[in-house]
């Protein structure tokens, strides 16, 4: 399938309604205040799984990048930090011993900008975890551990000491190198220092090195993002994340500095999407899922081949078999049956850890249905097909049965040949991986109540 055979015009216009990105079901608009922390431990305790990925959150920003949604502390005074890890660490050994039978696979490091903290409160961090957690360390089965970088404000020695601590993955900060464009956001960088650190990366044994693009951006067109595209692929990376930029400055004071008429159109917007896809299939990258590329023997490309792949909070992984814990402001966990949410007013999350060890707002328990509609959305989000059967044995159901109404809801895209239905399976096929969040909410039984309501992002 040839990238320009996704873009069927008459298709774009009719799916390109807003849906969930599936990062988890039920979505976290179905959380709930009802949910306690002795619900989270009784979700640890009847989990049953013996492996743990970590999510840590590092709120502080240097400086306020004008598109950005995250929850976010700006301020450049790092002591502040200090402050935040003394919490943090609080609830890293509250929330440890609950998982004394687990063993860490997996340690993600995001934010706001994790790149934030010094060299010595990396450190204090990184020690912190490894005191409280058992985290596998032998070189057979190494622990997969990731930050998300900002490169404005670290000198290029920062990521040795990132490699000396453990980290083998970056995913850095990018979204376009086109200094306009840098401006308009408020993200004026070096394209010449990225590739530096990128090139120490490797030279310092990190294994794979990501780059985040965003389109949609003001001032972006088809030639500045073509450079921004050969800009980044001559760094020679391992992976790139290529997100659609939400203009919601209704939500999002900063975005009201972005002024409507800079921004590209509806079409612009999918010329820049289709140009992106197109340059980086060309250079050898294989499309993992909506917005993930991939090198052919990255671990993500070879478990799409596989259908081993796996979505959670932070997106695609090869890590399904494991809890997700989340620490820090804002944090979700995914344990057991059930996902939780901490607090996410910095003010509040220390008043919570100081109070009670505990800084859970809200959360969600899941219902049997909830589990075997989750793993048919993950299978069509992450592996593009369902095995009916696969769902019948694991489930103990009647598929055709059990999803009666939902099978008669998918004739829209069969007409549309988008997706074949035989007895074994429901297989999307390659010409509607842009539509895949339709396909999936086709599943969802939240979905309803949520028709008339701006609560999601665009799906295109």
């Amino acid at each position: 399938m040839q990238v320009h055979q996704l873009f069927n015009q008459k298709l774009l216009n009719k799916y390109n309604t807003s849906g969930p990105r599936y990062t988890s079901y039920p979505t976290a608009v179905e959380f709930s205040a009802d949910f306690t922390q002795a619900d989270f431990e009784f979700a640890v305790k009847q989990s049953g799984k013996q492996n743990l990925s970590l999510y840590l959150h590092i709120p502080f920003c240097h400086s306020l990048c004008y598109y950005c949604g995250c929850n976010k502390v700006i301020t450049r005074h790092r002591e502040k930090a200090d402050i935040y890890l003394d919490h943090l660490i609080a609830e890293i050994h509250q929330q440890a011993p609950l998982f004394a039978g687990h063993s860490v696979k997996q340690i993600h490091l995001g934010g706001g900008t994790p790149s934030f903290l010094t060299k010595a409160q990396m450190s204090r961090l990184i020690d912190e975890l490894k005191q409280a957690f058992v985290i596998e360390q032998n070189a057979q089965n190494k622990v997969e551990m990731s930050i998300e970088i900002d490169p404005r404000e670290i000198e290029l020695d920062y990521i040795d000491h990132l490699a000396a601590v453990g980290f083998n993955r970056l995913s850095i900060g990018v979204q376009d190198t086109d200094k306009k464009v840098q401006t308009a956001i408020n993200r004026l960088q070096s394209t010449e220092f990225i590739a530096s650190l990128v090139s120490r990366a490797k030279q310092f044994g990190i294994s794979s090195v990501n780059l985040d693009l965003i389109y949609g951006l003001p001032h972006q067109n088809q030639a500045t993002f073509a450079k921004t595209l050969n800009d980044i692929l001559a760094m020679d990376i391992d992976r790139v994340s290529l997100f659609s930029y939400a203009h919601l400055p209704q939500r999002f004071a900063a975005q009201r500095k972005l002024k409507d008429e800079w921004l590209p159109n509806a079409q612009q917007k999918l010329d820049l999407m289709h140009q992106a896809m197109q340059s980086l299939t060309q250079a050898g990258f294989v499309m993992i899922g909506m917005d993930h590329f991939a090198k052919p023997d990255d671990e993500l490309a070879i478990a799409l081949k596989q259908g081993k792949l796996h979505r959670n909070f932070q997106g695609y992984t090869t890590h399904g078999n494991c809890d997700l814990l989340g620490l820090g402001v804002s944090s979700i966990s995914a344990v057991g049956r059930s996902f939780s949410q901490n607090v996410k007013d910095l003010k509040t999350y220390y008043q919570a850890i100081n109070e009670q060890g505990s800084a859970l707002e809200k959360g969600f328990k899941l219902t049997q249905d909830d589990i075997i509609r989750g793993e048919v959305i993950r299978s069509l989000m992450c592996n593009l097909v369902v095995d009916k059967r696969k769902i019948e044995q694991t489930f103990a159901i009647k598929f055709d049965h059990y999803f009666a109404d939902e099978l008669k809801n998918l004739a829209t895209f069969i007409k549309d040949n988008l997706i074949t239905l035989d007895t074994n399976l429901i297989s999307v096929n390659a010409n509607a991986c842009l539509f895949i969040r339709n396909i999936a909410m086709t599943f969802d039984a939240y979905m309803q109540k949520h028709l008339n309501q701006q609560r999601f992002s665009r799906v295109i």
